[in-house]
């Protein structure tokens, strides 16, 4: 079963519900897409870790073959390359690597070199395989790191839980396309509920079917359980603000290794979210 974890917004406890989730799994891969801030290894300190380097093909020319034909500029949907004083120039930051440029060279002028452009980290944290996508900084696009790291979703080792970048961005759905369900983490606040309706309407159109857990909750705020209602999103729980789980993060501990309440709250949510899959 694979869950992917997403909200609106940062700062919602995404992390937090992800970090849980696996821990209180039987065995489980933890993989961490939200490669700009991958935070989810802070918790889980894993150890053994191997690192492998992620790279993009991006082309690069040959002058002395290169006609000034323009046939690749002219094919780039991205825009990606341009033509300055009779020289082919990319621009690597919306270079796609699709290749098109080489397979439309008459002059075969185009060759690709390999861009390094993040890491995945695998390592061990008690039951849990931790697997972390970490993108280069200055990089624009995160994609081809997050496509490294799922690759390691192997579903024989149990429960697989995808930490998605926040927002609603390509990022999102590529850490999505390929989840059995999706877990979305909301906070009860105005600001929350417009972000977490953003989210709710990405994975909608999707098709992925969800769930809510409304995180820090202090009483009821009716217009989020209207929402749901209204869109028969199930709310699978409701994470009480709480100063304990408030310290237990800001010192990088799981709070369901150290406190019995929170546990017995992520096993019963994993409980309930393995229903919804099987129904």
């Amino acid at each position: 079963m694979k869950l992917a974890v997403l909200s609106g917004k940062g700062g919602t406890g995404k992390t937090f519900t992800a970090v849980n989730l696996a821990t209180v799994a039987e065995k489980a891969v933890y993989i961490d897409c939200d490669v700009e801030e991958p935070n989810g290894r802070l918790f889980f300190k894993p150890v053994d870790k191997t690192e492998s380097v992620v790279a993009t093909p991006l082309p690069t020319f040959d002058a002395k073959k290169c006609t000034g034909c323009r046939k690749c500029v002219d094919f780039c949907r991205f825009n990606a390359l341009v033509f300055i004083k009779d020289k082919p120039k990319v621009f690597a930051e919306v270079c796609h690597s699709c290749g098109g440029c080489s397979l439309v060279c008459p002059a075969e002028a185009v060759m690709e070199t390999e861009k390094p452009v993040g890491v995945v980290e695998c390592g061990r944290s008690g039951n849990v395989r931790v697997v972390t996508g970490c993108m280069n900084l200055g990089e624009a696009s995160g994609i081809p790191i997050i496509e490294a790291a799922l690759s390691h979703a192997a579903t024989d080792e149990g429960l697989v839980v995808i930490d998605c970048p926040p927002g609603s961005a390509c990022s999102v759905m590529e850490s999505v396309k390929y989840a059995d369900y999706c877990i979305l983490v909301a906070e009860p606040t105005a600001f929350g509920l417009h972000n977490f309706k953003m989210v709710h309407e990405l994975v909608t159109l999707m098709e992925k079917p969800c769930g809510v857990i409304i995180n820090k909750t202090d009483g009821e705020y009716g217009a989020m359980e209207e929402f749901c209602a209204h869109h028969e999103i199930p709310v699978l729980c409701r994470v009480p603000y709480s100063e304990k789980l408030a310290r237990l993060g800001s010192s990088g501990q799981i709070a369901s290794l150290s406190d019995e309440e929170t546990a017995k709250l992520f096993r019963g949510l994993l409980t309930s979210v393995s229903k919804e899959v099987c129904a």
